[in-house]
């Protein structure tokens, strides 16, 4: 029973994918809700798509493979993060924590509604700061802008 359970989750977890939000991205889904929105420099979005359960978590690796390239404010997409489990979230806040420790920010936007609960639930907000979980990317995107703005003013850039 309990090696079915675990077949079972590895088959899910299979079917998730993390990946980067290009300009190319933007442009082949005209009709994607980032249409005629540039991704400053100071910024890039990953997105999160399908369950971030059991199994998937490592896949979150390749936001912090290359962390030392990353730009200053890193934006999560979780739109189309259908759940979250226990494993997902630790997964989250180690690349929250890793992000920080690096002076770079990280950004949560999109979450539906279970994820969102479990993020709430979790006091992921104390890890990365309430204003750091936006509703949808265009206020995600003026986050960036505000915190890259204050890093501006103090030199960090």
């Amino acid at each position: 029973m309990a090696g079915d359970l675990y077949a079972h989750c590895i088959r899910v977890a299979s079917t998730t994918t993390v990946s980067q939000v290009t300009d190319d991205y933007v442009e082949d889904g005209r009709v994607h809700i980032l249409q005629d929105k540039d991704i400053p420099y100071y910024a890039t979005i990953f997105r999160i798509h399908g369950p971030f359960l059991f199994g998937a978590a490592e896949k979150l690796a390749m936001v912090t493979e290359k962390i030392h390239e990353l730009p200053p404010v890193v934006i999560l997409r979780l739109r189309n993060m259908t759940a979250l489990d226990a494993t997902g979230l630790f997964a989250l806040e180690e690349v929250a924590k890793e992000l920080q420790a690096t002076g770079r920010t990280l950004i949560l936007c999109g979450a539906r509604e279970q994820p969102a609960q479990l993020i709430h639930q979790a006091e992921f907000e104390d890890i990365i700061g309430r204003e750091n979980i936006c509703e949808n990317v265009q206020a995600a995107l003026r986050r960036a802008e505000h915190v890259f703005g204050k890093l501006e003013v103090v030199g960090v850039n």
